[in-house]
């Protein structure tokens, strides 16, 4: 008995009247890049999320759409974290920062990469990168020095000393310029921090990757969970929660909408908010640095001592 060969069939399977074809390229799969709020990284309770893409139509990642609930949540663990670190020793606040800079320069490849992926080019990427490094070293160096410029005593027509000293402001919420999306982001979360405030961020809506990579190195560094809140998503759509939150003591827009700058500028009065406008800060050069930064989110407190008058006729101690 002859074995019979098994031929193999030539017929296609099809579904639905199609023929199955099996792909050649492979399908990517995007990086889902979370929030950051209270030194966790949880999704947005929203259950929303968009996905960025760069001027070829490449797909960047799968980016959280935050909502009112998310910054909320963010405000409570900015507060929760304000006494804690406005009393910390300001030299241990510039210890935190310096290791900042030192977990952003061992990570370089990959903000590099993010950067490019942006549509930055190579040697510009490395020195967006650099210069948050160094951004971040320079106000950890201000840390414990910017009380001693901006303080002062006064002289005062009476028996007493009168001292003028700056104090952190509160919780602080940021949006984050839209074009920087890592030397913008550092440089206005680090003066916010290296004078005792906690802050809620916004990131660029359009360039979301650096800012929760950098929210990675933020929860590496030391630094205390709640002092950073990270947020991604639409401005147009947190913007009013953020210069309406009565627990917000401050707010810092960098952007440069005369309409929008109007609307913080009339919102912010409901609770009477310091506010900041770094809409013509050149982020990448020198001008985006200074001790003056610092002071936009600190208050002056006055005291007075009392103390022997010993001018008088027949005066002594």
């Amino acid at each position: 008995m002859s074995k019979t060969e098994i031929k193999k069939s030539s017929l296609s399977i099809s579904e639905n009247g199609l023929e199955k074809k099996i792909s050649s390229k492979r399908l990517e799969v995007l990086k889902t890049y979370k929030i950051y709020i209270g030194g966790q990284f949880p999704r947005t309770e929203s259950g929303r999320y968009y996905v960025p893409v760069n001027a070829e139509g490449k797909k960047l990642a799968n980016v959280c759409l935050s909502s009112r609930k998310d910054f909320r949540d963010a405000v409570v663990a900015a507060r929760g974290a304000f006494g804690s670190w406005s009393n910390r020793a300001a030299f241990n606040r510039s210890q935190i920062l310096y290791r900042m800079a030192e977990m952003l320069e061992g990570r370089k490849a990959q903000f590099i990469e993010e950067l490019i992926q942006q549509e930055s080019s190579k040697a510009k990427a490395v020195k967006e990168v650099n210069l948050a490094i160094d951004r971040l070293i320079y106000y950890a160096g201000w840390c414990d020095k910017f009380q001693q410029l901006f303080s002062a005593v006064n002289p005062v027509a009476s028996s007493h000393f009168n001292f003028s000293v700056p104090e952190p402001t509160g919780v602080v919420a940021v949006i984050a310029p839209q074009s920087d999306s890592l030397s913008g982001l550092v440089s206005v979360i680090a003066p916010v921090i290296a004078g005792g405030n906690t802050c809620i961020v916004l990131a660029s809506e359009t360039k979301p990757l650096c800012s929760i990579t950098f929210a990675e190195v933020l929860n590496s560094s030391d630094l205390p969970g709640g002092v950073v809140n990270i947020l991604t998503g639409k401005v147009a759509e947190l913007l009013p929660w953020f210069v309406t939150h009565m627990d917000v003591n401050a707010a810092i827009y960098c952007e440069s909408d005369l309409e929008t700058i109007k609307m913080i500028q009339e919102k912010s009065a409901l609770n009477l908010k310091r506010i900041s406008f770094y809409d013509k800060v050149k982020w990448n050069t020198e001008e985006g640095q200074s001790p003056y930064f610092i002071m936009d989110t600190q208050e002056i407190k006055t005291t007075w001592h009392p103390i022997e008058n010993v001018a008088g006729a027949g005066g002594s101690y």
